[in-house]
């Protein structure tokens, strides 16, 4: 829980009480090598914080073609907020790519922290934010980047995925 702690701590100011509300709505669970742990077309009905290992979200086209949207990789979050949060069904699929540990939470517990921990709705705001503006960098990146460029801006971004 410790990484999870931290993550919040750094975006946000949150009593040891609160902090302690926060982290009993968590569950660690651990994931095999290319098991999944969120299917398309299923609700989604949790959200992962990535603690050791690699994600990667995805989506099937209308051909079945698998296109990986984001790679989550340790202190990064991974889900289909908006099935998560409306209860309808997920867009995304969800993979290890590696052995990964998480720590999941449920609606349930989102919806308790919201209501109750005003540190952590904070916090989920700046996440929000940072992943528009990370959303919004990759359509670019898509759009006017070659393949290899988006490869080596990755590897200059997350140095420590390739050691």
């Amino acid at each position: 829980m410790e990484n999870l702690s931290q993550h919040i701590r750094n975006t946000t100011s949150i009593s040891d009480a609160h902090l302690k509300i926060v982290l009993n709505q968590f569950v660690e669970k651990r994931y095999a090598k290319k098991e999944h742990l969120q299917n398309a077309y299923e609700p989604a009905n949790e959200l992962f914080f990535v603690i050791q290992g690699c994600l990667r979200t995805y989506i099937n086209d209308y051909n079945g073609v698998e296109h990986n949207i984001t790679f989550s990789i340790e202190n990064w979050w991974a889900g289909d907020m908006p099935s998560f949060l409306t209860n309808q069904t997920a867009v995304y699929g969800i993979q290890a790519l590696e052995e990964t540990t998480v720590l999941s939470i449920s609606k349930k517990g989102w919806d308790l922290l919201h209501q109750n921990v005003p540190a952590f709705v904070k916090h989920t705001r700046i996440l929000f934010r940072n992943n528009m503006f990370s959303q919004q960098n990759r359509i670019v990146q898509n759009l006017s980047y070659t393949a290899m460029e988006r490869y080596d801006s990755f590897i200059e971004n997350y140095p420590e995925q390739f050691q």
